[in-house]
C-alpha cells in the first residue's frame, strides 16, 4: 500500500483542491494573506499524512505527523470562517467545506487512534 491509497490522504487532497479553486475567486488584496494562507494550511494536511504512512515504523513520529495535519485541517476551518465572513465564499459552500474538512479530521484521528490498521508496530 502506498500513502496516496489512504482514504483520508484522498479526502484531504479533494478538500484541497476544492478550496484552490474557490479561492481562486478570493480577492487580489487577499493573495499574500487569505489565499494564501487558507491554501497552505490545506496542502499541509495531505502531506501531513504522507509524511506520517512513511514514519510509520516509528510510532511516536507516526502519531506526532498525524497530530500536525489535524492540526492544519483546524488551521484550515479558521481561514474558511473568515472567507465567510469576508463573503468571500457563500454559506453553502462553507457548510459543505467545513463539513468534508471534519470528515478529514475524524479519518486523521482514526489513524492517531488505530495505529496498527496503517502498518504501525504496536507493543502487544
Amino acid at each position: 500500500m502506498k500513502f496516496q491509497d489512504l482514504f483520508a490522504y484522498q479526502k484531504s487532497v479533494n478538500l484541497s483542491m476544492q478550496i484552490f479553486e474557490i479561492s481562486k475567486k478570493f480577492p487580489k488584496e487577499e493573495t499574500y494573506s487569505l489565499t494564501d494562507q487558507i491554501r497552505r494550511s490545506t496542502r499541509s494536511v495531505s502531506a501531513a499524512i504522507a509524511e506520517a504512512y512513511r514514519k510509520r515504523a516509528y510510532p511516536r513520529h507516526f502519531s506526532s505527523k498525524l497530530t500536525d495535519g489535524d492540526a492544519e485541517n483546524s488551521e484550515t476551518q479558521v481561514w474558511l470562517e473568515y472567507a465567510f465572513r469576508c463573503e468571500y465564499i457563500s454559506e453553502e459552500d462553507f457548510e459543505k467545506l467545513k463539513m468534508e474538512s471534519e470528515e478529514v479530521g475524524k479519518l486523521i484521528n482514526y489513524m492517531i487512534l488505530n495505529p496498527g490498521e496503517f502498518g504501525v508496530k504496536t507493543e502487544e
